[in-house]
Protein backbone atom coordinates (compact mmCIF):
# COMPACT_ATOMS: atom_id res chain seq x y z
CA UNK A 1 0.00 0.00 0.00
CA UNK A 2 2.37 2.54 0.53
CA UNK A 3 4.67 1.98 -2.81
CA UNK A 4 1.41 2.24 -4.48
CA UNK A 5 0.62 5.72 -2.47
CA UNK A 6 4.36 6.64 -3.31
CA UNK A 7 4.13 5.85 -6.71
CA UNK A 8 0.65 7.74 -7.41
CA UNK A 9 2.17 10.57 -6.04
CA UNK A 10 4.93 10.56 -8.01
CA UNK A 11 2.56 10.29 -11.07
CA UNK A 12 0.61 13.26 -10.46
CA UNK A 13 3.79 14.79 -10.05
CA UNK A 14 4.91 13.94 -13.53
CA UNK A 15 1.60 14.48 -14.79
CA UNK A 16 1.23 18.32 -13.40
CA UNK A 17 4.15 19.08 -15.22
CA UNK A 18 3.50 16.97 -18.38
CA UNK A 19 0.36 19.44 -18.46
CA UNK A 20 2.09 22.62 -18.72
CA UNK A 21 3.89 20.87 -21.48
CA UNK A 22 0.65 19.76 -23.40
CA UNK A 23 -0.99 22.98 -22.60
CA UNK A 24 1.88 24.45 -24.80
CA UNK A 25 0.93 22.32 -27.63
CA UNK A 26 -2.62 22.18 -26.82
CA UNK A 27 -2.64 26.65 -27.10
CA UNK A 28 -0.74 26.59 -30.42
CA UNK A 29 -2.59 24.33 -32.08
CA UNK A 30 -6.01 25.98 -31.17
CA UNK A 31 -4.47 29.45 -32.23
CA UNK A 32 -2.67 28.32 -35.50
CA UNK A 33 -3.60 24.45 -36.45
CA UNK A 34 0.09 23.83 -36.04
CA UNK A 35 1.64 21.10 -34.27
CA UNK A 36 4.29 22.14 -32.56
CA UNK A 37 7.57 19.81 -32.99
CA UNK A 38 10.25 22.45 -31.90
CA UNK A 39 8.44 22.30 -28.57
CA UNK A 40 11.20 20.15 -26.65
CA UNK A 41 13.99 22.86 -28.05
CA UNK A 42 12.18 25.25 -26.56
CA UNK A 43 11.67 23.78 -23.05
CA UNK A 44 14.99 23.03 -23.10
CA UNK A 45 16.47 26.31 -23.76
CA UNK A 46 14.24 27.73 -20.98
CA UNK A 47 15.68 25.19 -18.66
CA UNK A 48 19.36 26.02 -20.19
CA UNK A 49 18.92 29.96 -19.53
CA UNK A 50 17.70 28.99 -15.53
CA UNK A 51 20.99 26.64 -15.31
CA UNK A 52 23.14 29.00 -16.25
CA UNK A 53 21.57 31.76 -14.31
CA UNK A 54 20.54 30.95 -11.11
CA UNK A 55 24.10 31.08 -9.66
CA UNK A 56 24.71 35.10 -10.82
CA UNK A 57 20.94 36.22 -9.90
CA UNK A 58 19.46 33.40 -7.76
CA UNK A 59 16.69 31.12 -8.76
CA UNK A 60 13.32 32.57 -8.90
CA UNK A 61 14.54 35.70 -11.27
CA UNK A 62 16.38 32.94 -13.45
CA UNK A 63 13.47 30.85 -13.85
CA UNK A 64 11.42 33.98 -14.85
CA UNK A 65 13.92 35.29 -16.94
CA UNK A 66 14.15 31.71 -18.72
CA UNK A 67 10.25 32.14 -18.96
CA UNK A 68 10.42 35.18 -20.60
CA UNK A 69 13.61 34.03 -22.99
CA UNK A 70 11.83 30.91 -23.64
CA UNK A 71 8.04 32.94 -24.35
CA UNK A 72 10.27 35.63 -26.72
CA UNK A 73 12.39 32.62 -28.75
CA UNK A 74 8.65 30.66 -29.69
CA UNK A 75 7.54 34.67 -30.88
CA UNK A 76 10.47 34.84 -32.63
CA UNK A 77 9.77 31.17 -34.25
CA UNK A 78 6.34 31.86 -34.83
CA UNK A 79 7.07 35.55 -36.65
CA UNK A 80 10.11 34.17 -38.84
CA UNK A 81 8.84 30.83 -39.56
CA UNK A 82 4.72 30.59 -39.68
CA UNK A 83 4.05 34.49 -40.49
CA UNK A 84 6.66 33.96 -42.98
CA UNK A 85 5.03 31.27 -45.12
CA UNK A 86 1.51 33.18 -45.18
CA UNK A 87 -1.30 31.09 -47.05
CA UNK A 88 0.85 27.78 -46.38
CA UNK A 89 -0.71 24.54 -45.52
CA UNK A 90 -0.91 23.51 -41.76
CA UNK A 91 0.94 20.74 -42.67
CA UNK A 92 3.78 22.50 -44.35
CA UNK A 93 3.77 24.64 -41.39
CA UNK A 94 3.93 21.54 -39.00
CA UNK A 95 6.89 20.26 -40.96
CA UNK A 96 8.65 23.24 -40.81
CA UNK A 97 8.56 23.14 -37.25
CA UNK A 98 10.59 19.84 -37.30
CA UNK A 99 13.44 21.97 -39.03
CA UNK A 100 13.39 24.50 -36.37
CA UNK A 101 13.48 21.70 -33.90
CA UNK A 102 17.06 20.22 -35.29
CA UNK A 103 18.52 23.55 -35.45
CA UNK A 104 17.71 24.94 -32.45
CA UNK A 105 18.53 21.10 -30.56
CA UNK A 106 21.52 21.25 -32.12
CA UNK A 107 22.86 24.32 -30.85
CA UNK A 108 21.82 23.47 -27.81
CA UNK A 109 23.11 20.02 -27.12
CA UNK A 110 26.68 21.91 -28.43
CA UNK A 111 26.16 24.20 -25.34
CA UNK A 112 24.95 21.96 -23.08
CA UNK A 113 27.60 18.89 -24.08
CA UNK A 114 27.49 15.64 -22.01
CA UNK A 115 26.91 17.54 -18.08
CA UNK A 116 24.00 17.49 -15.97
CA UNK A 117 23.12 21.12 -15.24
CA UNK A 118 21.49 21.90 -12.16
CA UNK A 119 18.57 24.10 -11.73
CA UNK A 120 19.48 26.00 -8.58
CA UNK A 121 16.00 24.82 -6.69
CA UNK A 122 15.72 25.56 -3.30
CA UNK A 123 14.24 22.20 -2.65
CA UNK A 124 17.81 20.06 -3.65
CA UNK A 125 17.38 16.27 -2.81
CA UNK A 126 14.92 17.18 0.56
CA UNK A 127 11.90 14.75 0.79
CA UNK A 128 8.86 15.00 3.13
CA UNK A 129 8.23 11.41 5.05
CA UNK A 130 4.23 11.42 5.52
CA UNK A 131 4.13 8.28 8.03
CA UNK A 132 6.06 5.39 6.36
CA UNK A 133 5.69 7.81 2.36
CA UNK A 134 8.15 9.27 1.58
CA UNK A 135 7.85 12.09 -1.52
CA UNK A 136 10.68 14.13 -2.79
CA UNK A 137 9.70 17.70 -1.96
CA UNK A 138 10.79 18.45 -5.48
CA UNK A 139 7.61 16.86 -6.59
CA UNK A 140 5.39 18.50 -4.21
CA UNK A 141 6.63 22.01 -5.19
CA UNK A 142 5.81 20.77 -8.94
CA UNK A 143 2.34 19.90 -8.35
CA UNK A 144 1.64 23.42 -6.02
CA UNK A 145 3.48 25.31 -9.43
CA UNK A 146 1.53 23.34 -12.07
CA UNK A 147 -1.85 23.78 -9.82
CA UNK A 148 -1.02 27.68 -9.12
CA UNK A 149 0.02 28.45 -13.00
CA UNK A 150 -2.78 26.42 -15.04
CA UNK A 151 -5.39 27.77 -12.43
CA UNK A 152 -4.50 31.17 -13.95
CA UNK A 153 -4.22 30.43 -17.50
CA UNK A 154 -7.65 28.73 -17.34
CA UNK A 155 -8.99 31.95 -15.76
CA UNK A 156 -7.10 33.55 -18.40
CA UNK A 157 -8.59 31.31 -21.04
CA UNK A 158 -12.26 32.36 -19.60
CA UNK A 159 -12.22 36.13 -18.33
CA UNK A 160 -9.34 37.50 -20.60
CA UNK A 161 -9.60 39.52 -23.60
CA UNK A 162 -7.03 37.25 -25.22
CA UNK A 163 -8.73 33.94 -24.05
CA UNK A 164 -12.24 35.31 -25.77
CA UNK A 165 -10.19 36.15 -28.67
CA UNK A 166 -8.58 32.81 -28.37
CA UNK A 167 -11.70 31.11 -28.37
CA UNK A 168 -13.37 32.88 -30.97
CA UNK A 169 -10.36 32.35 -33.54
CA UNK A 170 -10.49 28.43 -32.89
CA UNK A 171 -13.88 28.62 -33.32
CA UNK A 172 -14.34 30.32 -36.81
CA UNK A 173 -11.26 32.47 -37.75
CA UNK A 174 -12.65 33.93 -40.82
CA UNK A 175 -15.99 35.28 -38.45
CA UNK A 176 -13.31 36.60 -35.65
CA UNK A 177 -11.54 38.32 -38.27
CA UNK A 178 -14.54 40.17 -39.47
CA UNK A 179 -15.55 40.94 -35.99
CA UNK A 180 -11.91 43.18 -35.78
CA UNK A 181 -9.74 40.05 -34.17
CA UNK A 182 -6.53 40.52 -34.66
CA UNK A 183 -5.48 36.91 -35.33
CA UNK A 184 -1.30 36.73 -36.22
CA UNK A 185 -1.58 38.73 -32.01
CA UNK A 186 -3.95 36.14 -30.93
CA UNK A 187 -1.20 33.46 -32.25
CA UNK A 188 1.90 35.29 -30.96
CA UNK A 189 0.71 35.37 -27.55
CA UNK A 190 -0.33 31.51 -27.76
CA UNK A 191 3.20 30.63 -28.94
CA UNK A 192 5.24 33.31 -26.34
CA UNK A 193 2.52 31.21 -23.28
CA UNK A 194 3.68 28.08 -24.71
CA UNK A 195 7.06 28.81 -24.74
CA UNK A 196 6.79 30.38 -20.96
CA UNK A 197 4.95 27.18 -19.82
CA UNK A 198 7.72 24.97 -21.67
CA UNK A 199 10.61 26.64 -20.03
CA UNK A 200 8.62 26.00 -16.24
CA UNK A 201 8.01 22.24 -16.76
CA UNK A 202 11.69 22.15 -17.51
CA UNK A 203 12.74 23.51 -13.87
CA UNK A 204 10.70 20.42 -12.42
CA UNK A 205 11.90 17.70 -15.22
CA UNK A 206 15.72 18.31 -14.39
CA UNK A 207 14.81 18.88 -10.40
CA UNK A 208 15.29 15.73 -8.52
CA UNK A 209 15.45 12.78 -8.10
CA UNK A 210 16.42 13.62 -11.74
CA UNK A 211 20.27 14.38 -11.87
CA UNK A 212 19.64 17.39 -13.13
CA UNK A 213 18.76 19.06 -17.30
CA UNK A 214 21.04 17.36 -19.98
CA UNK A 215 20.61 17.03 -23.73
CA UNK A 216 17.96 14.30 -23.18
CA UNK A 217 15.87 16.64 -20.91
CA UNK A 218 14.00 17.97 -24.48
CA UNK A 219 13.18 14.60 -25.26
CA UNK A 220 10.48 14.56 -22.72
CA UNK A 221 8.32 17.08 -24.16
CA UNK A 222 7.23 13.91 -26.57
CA UNK A 223 6.40 12.15 -23.40
CA UNK A 224 3.61 14.67 -23.08
CA UNK A 225 2.52 14.25 -26.56
CA UNK A 226 0.22 11.33 -26.01
CA UNK A 227 -0.94 13.39 -23.43
CA UNK A 228 -2.29 16.10 -25.63
CA UNK A 229 -3.54 13.45 -27.79
CA UNK A 230 -4.87 11.69 -25.18
CA UNK A 231 -6.86 14.33 -24.10
CA UNK A 232 -8.22 16.08 -27.55
CA UNK A 233 -5.76 18.08 -29.48
CA UNK A 234 -8.40 21.36 -29.52
CA UNK A 235 -9.36 20.72 -25.46
CA UNK A 236 -7.27 22.32 -22.98
CA UNK A 237 -9.28 20.93 -20.39
CA UNK A 238 -8.59 17.10 -22.19
CA UNK A 239 -4.69 18.35 -22.05
CA UNK A 240 -4.90 17.95 -18.38
CA UNK A 241 -7.12 15.38 -17.87
CA UNK A 242 -4.46 13.22 -20.43
CA UNK A 243 -1.53 14.94 -18.85
CA UNK A 244 -2.28 13.20 -15.62
CA UNK A 245 -3.47 9.93 -17.05
CA UNK A 246 0.06 9.89 -19.15
CA UNK A 247 1.48 10.78 -16.09
CA UNK A 248 -0.16 7.78 -13.43
CA UNK A 249 0.38 5.01 -16.15
CA UNK A 250 3.80 5.93 -16.48
CA UNK A 251 4.13 6.17 -13.24
CA UNK A 252 2.83 2.84 -12.38
CA UNK A 253 4.28 1.06 -15.25
CA UNK A 254 8.18 2.23 -13.62
CA UNK A 255 7.25 1.33 -10.18
CA UNK A 256 5.89 -1.93 -10.90
CA UNK A 257 8.12 -2.78 -13.53
CA UNK A 258 9.47 -5.87 -12.07
CA UNK A 259 5.69 -7.66 -11.88
CA UNK A 260 5.24 -6.14 -15.78
CA UNK A 261 8.73 -7.61 -16.69
CA UNK A 262 7.04 -10.42 -18.83
CA UNK A 263 6.20 -7.33 -21.25
CA UNK A 264 10.23 -6.27 -21.46
CA UNK A 265 12.19 -3.73 -19.56
CA UNK A 266 11.90 -0.98 -21.87
CA UNK A 267 7.50 -1.13 -21.13
CA UNK A 268 7.43 2.15 -19.03
CA UNK A 269 8.62 3.76 -21.65
CA UNK A 270 5.59 2.79 -24.34
CA UNK A 271 3.32 2.44 -21.80
CA UNK A 272 1.87 6.19 -22.14
CA UNK A 273 1.45 5.73 -26.21
CA UNK A 274 0.02 1.90 -25.45
CA UNK A 275 -2.70 3.65 -23.38
CA UNK A 276 -2.78 6.91 -26.22
CA UNK A 277 -3.54 3.77 -29.40
CA UNK A 278 -6.05 2.21 -26.66
CA UNK A 279 -8.16 5.55 -26.44
CA UNK A 280 -7.93 6.55 -30.08
CA UNK A 281 -9.40 3.42 -31.04
CA UNK A 282 -12.29 3.74 -29.41
CA UNK A 283 -12.24 7.74 -29.34
CA UNK A 284 -10.35 9.22 -32.62
CA UNK A 285 -10.81 12.58 -31.48
CA UNK A 286 -9.19 12.14 -27.88
CA UNK A 287 -11.69 11.79 -24.78
CA UNK A 288 -12.46 15.71 -25.24
CA UNK A 289 -11.75 16.28 -28.61
CA UNK A 290 -14.10 17.97 -30.70
CA UNK A 291 -15.59 16.26 -33.94
CA UNK A 292 -15.81 18.22 -37.11
CA UNK A 293 -18.75 18.26 -39.11
CA UNK A 294 -18.67 18.55 -43.19
CA UNK A 295 -21.54 19.15 -44.50
CA UNK A 296 -21.88 17.53 -48.47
Amino acid sequence: MIKLTETVLNGLALGSVYALIALGFVVIFKASGVMNFAHGSLLLFGGYVTARLHDAIGFIPAVLVGAALAAALAGLVQLLATRGLRGAEIHTLTILTIGVDVLLSTELNRQVGADYLTMGDPWGADVTRLGSITVADARIAGIVVAVIVIGAFFAAFRWSRWGLSMRSAAADPEAAALMGIRLDRVRLIAWCVAGALAALAAVFLAAFPAPGLDRTTSQIALSAFPAAILGGMDSAVGALIGSLVIGLTAAMAAGYQNELSILGAGFSDVAPYLVMVLVLLVRPTGLFGSKELTRV
